[in-house]
């Protein structure tokens, strides 16, 4: 499988692991690494040092392509860039921020930069900064999300005449006909978070891939949009962020309200009620944990059968 994403990343497949806080080290993405994809290491939960030795446990454990996912919005982002150029990382993906405050200091290095985005706007700045493709982020995605609430579906379709970069895909894509979809519809490739914490590979706290499983449509919710909206599962805290929504709460009464590491007290240490348990809509349909390997071969398998589906099934031919 042979496209311009796959040539601009080096990897064999166009699937790329999202690089999700709390759940992507070096054992999920040096996984995905080694069966085709690109994994990813998600900075967003590391101070600089631990980002470090990530990165060089990733370099012991696969040979192949892996990015670093660097969120422009946490304090320690800059450290952290600082980190992947020391490291002679190949890839890196910024989201969360403007691509334009980085992109040409690690280009100038040789790094290929992805940047994502939730809308048309951010795209086209994105691109006019100088980075290599986009990730476009429809609102069924988990973690941060856009404002506009967009569907994976419609940027597609609105940013495909906008944009000459390669664009990927996600949000809402949890299996290889979805990933078949995407790409059937102008995706160069898909970029899969929510899938992949349930995995044994993903750092996330046990408890937490037994919630994902566990999960019915409608179980998240887009949430904190006056903050940066976050689509999590309603659990007890997530109850409060809607009644401080329903009352007007400030922004700063937000901001007061998460202070206290919701994401890692509930994603890493396990407390489902009174944690930030962010996962895209696609969790409702995740029945199993799978081997991160077994998942890019299953995605794979499913894309192809679909491909002959096509190809051999007159009920689609017009």
């Amino acid at each position: 499988m042979t496209n311009r994403l796959t040539g601009l990343l080096n990897i064999k497949y166009p699937l790329i692991q999202a690089g999700m806080v709390w759940c992507s080290g070096w054992k999920l993405a040096s996984a995905v690494s080694n069966a085709g994809g690109l994994g990813t290491l998600g900075s967003g939960s590391m101070y600089p040092e631990v980002l470090r030795e990530h990165i060089q446990k990733m370099k012991k454990n696969t040979d192949h392509p892996f990015a670093v996912n660097i969120p422009l919005l946490y304090k320690h982002s800059e450290a952290n860039i600082r980190v992947v150029l020391e490291e002679d990382v190949k890839i890196v993906i910024t989201s969360a921020g403007n691509p334009a405050k980085y992109t040409a200091a690690l280009k100038e290095k040789g790094i290929t930069v992805l940047h994502v985005v939730a809308n048309a706007k951010f795209a086209l700045k994105a691109q006019d900064s100088g980075v290599d493709a986009i990730i476009f982020e429809g609102f069924e995605a988990g973690g941060h999300n856009g404002r506009e609430e967009t569907t994976t579906m419609v940027l597609l379709e609105t940013l495909r005449p906008l944009i000459q970069l390669p664009l990927i895909a996600a949000g809402g894509i949890g299996n290889g006909r979805t990933m078949f979809a995407m790409m059937c519809m102008g995706a160069d490739g898909v970029q899969i978070g929510s899938r992949f914490v349930a995995t044994p590979e993903a750092s996330a706290h046990q408890a937490f891939k037994e919630k994902v499983i566990e999960i019915f449509e409608g179980d998240t919710r887009l949430l904190l949009k006056k903050v940066s909206p976050t689509r999590m599962i309603t659990n007890s805290f997530a109850q409060r962020v809607m009644e401080f929504e329903d009352r007007g709460a400030t922004k700063l009464e937000m901001i007061e309200l998460l202070s206290t590491g919701r994401s890692r007290k509930g994603m890493f240490e396990g407390d489902m009620e009174e944690g930030e348990l962010e996962i895209g809509q696609i969790a409702s349909t995740i029945n199993a944990l799978t081997p991160a390997a077994d998942l890019v071969k299953k995605f794979i398998d499913e894309y192809r059968e679909a491909l002959d589906d096509i190809n051999e099934n007159e009920a689609y031919q017009i």
